[in-house]
């Protein structure tokens, strides 16, 4: 089934403009079946539109938006799968990586991955070995969305520039070390409360971020005071801050002896 009109009224400006514009990008002469109306509302037969003019009105949707519009016909779904349209992905929660409204490709440039959620603090973010069995079901269920998802970018979106991932407590070092690897082209990493994350992640920047221009660890409690320094010492060309990072309370293995007020203040601070 064809998509056969788009109708955007006069008061909504910036559609209005938007495609007007691309009409008047697209058809030099009058004579065809696209026309404009002179009573104020724009028809136009979008799948006459070339690639350039659908990209670029593609470009002003939300990833829902575009697949909604993709099932329309074979030309708009076309347009949906061309890699040039996705040189930016955000993502609110894990759970948006499992849809199919967005797609992975070389002009990838900046990825967001944020998850600001209650469930982040009291779940996702104790160490396994203090979770209920109702906790790590939980956790279960979403455990690997984000690696599995990174490691797909790793071997499909070489020219990434700038990678934000927030609240995603489940994501290890081996997962940051491999995208670096990966990913040469990396300017800009910042990693908050991702709590998994240690001072190997600091290594592997010294180590692999040739580009890195700006590293940013933000309430990751594991990175440690002297894991910073050494970056700095090995990279000191790249603009490094941890905002509380190195001042929380780290984990400790299970098999280590943890001092009771330690262990306490995990408690409180997760009950």
């Amino acid at each position: 089934m064809c998509l056969r009109r788009h109708h955007v009224s006069r008061p909504h400006n910036t559609g209005y403009r938007l495609i007007v514009a691309a009409y008047q990008q697209a058809y030099h002469h009058p004579g065809d079946e696209a026309f404009l109306s002179v009573l104020g509302r724009l028809t136009m037969h979008l799948t006459q539109l070339n690639r350039e003019c659908l990209l670029h009105l593609f470009s002003f949707l939300d990833k829902d938006s575009r697949r909604s519009l993709s099932l329309t016909c074979h030309q708009l779904r076309e347009v949906f799968l061309d890699p040039r349209l996705w040189n930016l992905l955000h993502f609110s929660s894990p759970c948006e990586l499992r849809r199919d409204n967005f797609v992975l490709g070389p002009s990838l440039r900046y990825l967001t991955v944020c998850w600001y959620s209650s469930r982040v603090l009291k779940v996702c973010n104790i160490e396994d070995w203090l979770k209920s069995s109702f906790q790590r079901d939980i956790c279960s269920k979403h455990e690997s969305l984000v690696s599995t998802f990174l490691a797909q970018v790793c071997h499909m979106c070489p020219n990434l520039l700038s990678l934000t991932l927030s609240g995603c407590g489940h994501i290890t070092d081996r997962d940051v070390i491999s995208l670096l690897q990966s990913c040469r082209k990396l300017r800009r990493l910042h990693l908050e409360n991702c709590v998994r994350i240690t001072d190997s992640s600091l290594e592997g920047v010294a180590a692999h971020g040739v580009n890195l221009e700006e590293v940013k660890v933000d309430f990751c409690r594991n990175i440690t005071q002297a894991g910073l320094q050494a970056a700095r010492e090995k990279r000191p060309g790249i603009q490094l801050s941890a905002e509380r990072s190195a001042d929380m309370i780290p984990d400790s293995k299970p098999e280590e002896s943890e001092p009771i007020r330690r262990t306490l203040q995990k408690l409180l601070l997760f009950s």
